[in-house]
């Protein structure tokens, strides 16, 4: 079984701006499961989870992740926006039966007002920033 392309922003001519998450993306973000965000400081990697239904998609194709902690995640953005991120779900069919997953890459931002923040507070009162990933490529892997 071929695997599938990857969405990759670069590959979008310059006419037409990527407002889209790939489906089945957003298909493992109503279900259960642990998301993984890998970020690099100073100090080395260094790799936070939270779930798969805390994450919400924009209309232009962001991802808003709550922060309640996420400290070191933070100084780490700060110093290198780079960041991966992987999610899954076992009950979505996947590139070779059941369960699949992705990696997205992308770059962050932690955000402490305005509407990305504010649509996050409205449903997790504990969020104290939320961090902003524009994702540069979503690569299904199984």
């Amino acid at each position: 079984m071929l695997d599938a392309p990857p969405f990759n922003k670069s590959s979008i001519s310059a006419n037409h701006e990527v407002k889209m998450i790939p489906e089945k993306v957003l298909e493992i973000m109503k279900q259960d499961g642990v998301v993984a965000i890998a970020t690099l400081g100073k100090d080395g990697p260094h790799v936070v989870n939270t779930w798969n239904s805390y994450l919400r998609a924009t209309e232009d194709g962001r991802l808003l992740i709550p922060a309640g902690y996420m400290h070191r995640t933070e100084a780490n953005v700060a110093f290198n926006p780079e960041v991966l991120i992987t999610l899954g779900s076992s009950k979505i069919k996947g590139l070779y039966g059941p369960g699949t997953g992705f990696l997205i890459k992308g770059k962050a931002a932690f955000v402490t007002s305005g509407p990305d923040f504010d649509v996050l507070k409205a449903n997790f009162k504990w969020l104290r920033a939320t961090m902003v990933v524009t994702i540069e490529s979503a690569t299904q892997t199984i």
